[in-house]
């Protein structure tokens, strides 16, 4: 039998309780994560522009957000040196094929909502029924 080569972290396993594909899962997906991915696949942003796009997230998530999706890899900071100071974000290449996943993931969502509506109706006045 031949032991694989590779290191840890390219033999992921997302059901291991340990696995940083866990995390990495975890600031793709996250509230604000998939939203700046999605709305990076449109096109590069400055910060305001970015926060406005994304709508209702403040500052300091934004900022927390972008570090963090940079330091994945998913993110890429550009910061000209000019005056006034200007920076702007992009996808990488991991990061548009984690955009496009997360974006059909949205897709999905939006074409679900009635179903997903219906079952809370259903699900609510039947724990109504039994208190």
């Amino acid at each position: 039998m031949e032991v694989s080569e590779e290191p840890k972290s390219l033999l992921a396993d997302v059901d291991g309780t340990m696995c940083p594909s866990r995390v990495v899962l975890e600031h793709v997906t996250s509230r604000w994560g998939v939203l700046i991915l999605i709305a990076l696949r449109e096109r590069s942003y400055r910060f305001s522009e970015l926060r406005r796009r994304v709508g209702r997230v403040s500052e300091k998530m934004l900022t927390q957000t972008l570090q963090t999706l940079e330091r994945d890899g998913f993110v890429h900071r550009d910061a000209k040196p000019v005056i006034p100071p200007r920076v702007d974000y992009s996808l990488t290449a991991i990061g548009e094929e984690a955009a496009r996943q997360v974006w059909e993931l949205a897709r999905w969502s939006e074409r679900q909502v009635t179903a997903v509506e219906k079952a809370r109706v259903r699900y609510d006045t039947v724990r109504e029924a039994s208190q």
